[in-house]
């Protein structure tokens, strides 16, 4: 009975036992799912680490794409502005190209035009004008136009000055010199200064007789010799007792004063157009050069109405005349010569 009791007893005891084991195990068993799962979140927990260390290493290259697109950006920045500056120059060349364009059509325009007006002026001239200039519509293109008796001068083929070249040297007959002291005038004549003697000045040659009747300025020289020109030239107009006129040429280069061209300085009228009258005498001889060799030719007078047959006697040494001297005439006419004329096939003679 004590058995039985004791075995009901031990019945009614276990199931609350075992009702209390279960939760333990239960507990010991989460325990041990738990540690898996803390084990499976190391696990979980180190792949996340290794995901991070590739952000991490992607943040520099995150940096290094932004600091490239800055400087692309500078570049291209950089490659605008030389485009800008290019094309500013280029309009620029452009429009300093237009200016020059419109430039030179203004001035072709004004030259049309100044053309036109010389053309309609020289077609208004009188058939007898006596008004001529070294400039200008009456200058030495438009001095045949001027006046009908000047038709030589834009026609001729014997016309003065030319450019001595090519001369045949031959035995030239000496040119006499018969100058004496002489009475003189002095005029201005609004061309040049000219200087007209008292009779009795001469020279001879080829038999025939010429008389000193005036000699005057040019500047620059108007004759050249094989393309060379002078500061200056005299001209001693000499004519025959038939009218045939001879002229001899001294050519005039800087050195020493020349007396008698200062004779000449110190009479000078003081207005165009006006004649000085001195109380003094004048040796033209003085002028003359040591060597007398010479160029000769056939040409004109050099001033309107241009006259052809004239003799022509350029000797071959110049004569010396101050710088003051030749100043002092530049100062009245600073340009008075007539342009080279063409050869036209002429013989010039030279002497040996």
């Amino acid at each position: 009975m004590r058995t039985l009791i004791a075995l009901i007893a031990c019945c009614l005891v276990l199931p609350p036992a075992l009702a209390n084991d279960p939760p333990k195990a239960a507990g010991h068993e989460a325990s041990a799912e738990a540690k898996p799962d803390a084990h499976a979140s190391a696990e979980t927990a180190k792949p996340s680490a290794s995901a991070a260390a590739p952000a991490a290493a992607a943040k520099p290259s995150a940096a290094a794409q932004a600091q490239s697109a800055a400087a692309m950006k500078a570049k291209e920045d950089e490659a605008e502005a030389e485009l800008s500056i290019k094309i500013a120059n280029r309009l620029a060349a452009m429009r300093a190209n237009q200016a020059a364009r419109a430039a030179a059509a203004e001035k072709q325009r004004k030259a049309n035009v100044a053309k036109k007006t010389e053309a309609v002026t020289v077609a208004a001239m009188p058939a007898h004008g006596t008004h001529w200039s070294y400039e200008g519509e009456l200058g030495p293109a438009n001095w045949g136009k001027i006046n009908v008796d000047w038709a030589k001068c834009s026609t001729g083929n014997r016309q003065s000055p030319i450019d001595i070249r090519d001369g045949m040297k031959v035995d030239l007959e000496q040119i006499v010199f018969d100058y004496k002291p002489s009475s003189f005038s002095v005029t201005d004549n609004g061309h040049t200064i000219q200087v007209s003697l008292s009779g009795g000045n001469y020279i001879t040659l080829q038999n025939r007789m010429y008389e000193l009747v005036q000699f005057h300025f040019h500047r620059p020289s108007e004759e050249r010799i094989n393309g060379r020109g002078f500061e200056m030239v005299v001209h001693l107009v000499h004519k025959d007792a038939e009218g045939k006129l001879a002229v001899v040429a001294l050519m005039l280069e800087r050195g020493k004063t020349h007396p008698t061209i200062q004779t000449v300085w110190n009479n000078l009228p003081l207005e165009k157009n006006d004649t000085v009258n001195p109380t003094i005498v004048l040796d033209v001889s003085e002028m003359l050069p040591n060597r007398r060799d010479y160029y000769t030719f056939m040409g004109s007078l050099t001033t309107p109405p241009c006259t052809e047959g004239v003799l022509w006697l350029v000797m071959k040494e110049p004569v010396q005349a101050s710088p003051q001297q030749m100043a002092l005439f530049s100062r009245l006419y600073p340009l008075n010569a007539r342009p080279i004329q063409a050869g036209a096939g002429r013989v010039i003679k030279e002497s040996n």
